[in-house]
């Protein structure tokens, strides 16, 4: 029971200063948090390829981005509370499609027509 109750501390505290840190950000630039996800799912698949040097055509790195969006969209529901929880799962979904889009578009694309990527 006191490893749970360390395990959900320890796991309310990082939800909280992950969403500090998102909500910095996207006060800081000029973007929109739309933006945001569409950027960052690319470059977290770059960034994921290039550490375990898997290709962009491997799904590690697509599993990777869409593991960390899920986590950014749970920590979401960890802290925020709309007032209606349809507009929550509505704009969560919004966030992993805007997220998962373009590197879907990659995976697939460098899979079906690598000659294009050499």
């Amino acid at each position: 029971m006191q490893t749970t109750n360390l395990f959900l501390q320890a796991t309310s505290a990082l939800a909280h200063k992950w969403l500090e840190i998102k909500t910095f950000v996207e006060h800081s630039i000029a973007f929109s948090d739309d933006v945001l996800h569409a950027w960052v799912g690319v470059l977290l698949q770059l960034g994921v390829a290039a550490v375990t040097r898997y290709p962009i055509s491997h799904w590690v790195p697509w599993l990777a981005v869409l593991g960390l969006e899920i986590a950014n969209e749970l920590s979401d529901f960890w802290y925020e509370r709309w007032p209606d929880l349809a507009m929550q799962t509505g704009e969560s979904a919004k966030d992993v499609l805007l997220t998962m889009f373009l590197p879907t578009v990659l995976l697939i694309v460098v899979r079906s027509t690598p000659r294009l990527f050499r």
